[in-house]
């Protein structure tokens, strides 16, 4: 349903630059395939890692993409509250939140910053544009341009935008950071902006 974002051309956002420790815990909420789990645990040797997805499928595919990085990663299927207490040192959560909806999504951010330590970091990136009469349809509008220009037939980018106007939950970036603050994070800050997609980091 969804085209890859410019923020997967390059690696994701980790705790790293937020100062996780050298043997941090680290929560990753969406694992999915294994990709983000796999260039964490490659740049952060004595990191040890959390995964959790609802897809047995993808987490099967995550064992096969971590291959032996896999013995620093303990996978769970299901949601937030499949995740073990921690408390973790850090946490991800990235281009899953807009599958779900309002009540929902603040209460998984509230499980999330429950589970973490004082003070760690939280990196989340969604879909998150403005919602206003017109605007939603712009921006949907430039996302099937953008794809379109990166070389994606453009009915097929077309219809993955028609798809995810109809199937994702988007929220505007004031009420995103708004749902943080809700389940207690401080110190929000956006890191990334491209086209429909934001990225913040927040403190426990």
């Amino acid at each position: 349903m969804c085209l890859l974002p410019p923020v997967l051309t390059s690696p994701p956002m980790s705790p790293t630059a937020e100062h996780a420790p050298e043997d941090a815990s680290i929560l990753v909420l969406g694992a999915g395939g294994g990709l983000e789990l796999k260039t964490f645990a490659q740049a952060h040797p004595k990191w040890r890692f959390e995964g959790v997805d609802p897809s047995a499928e993808m987490l099967t595919l995550a064992e096969q993409t971590l291959g032996p990085l896999g013995e620093r990663v303990q996978l769970q299927q299901g949601y937030i509250g499949a995740a073990s207490e921690g408390p973790f040192d850090g946490a991800t959560c990235m281009l899953t939140l807009h599958f779900l909806g309002a009540d929902e999504r603040r209460s998984t951010i509230a499980e999330v910053h429950r589970r973490l330590k004082p003070g760690a970091p939280f990196v989340v990136a969604h879909l998150s544009f403005p919602q206003e009469e017109g605007e939603r349809a712009l921006w949907l509008s430039r996302y099937a341009a953008f794809a379109a220009a990166s070389g994606i037939d453009l009915e097929k980018a077309k219809s993955a935008s028609a798809a995810i106007d109809k199937h994702l939950n988007i929220f505007t970036p004031e009420q995103d950071e708004s749902i943080l603050r809700e389940a207690g994070f401080s110190g929000i800050s956006l890191f990334y902006a491209g086209f429909a997609f934001r990225g913040w980091v927040a403190y426990a």
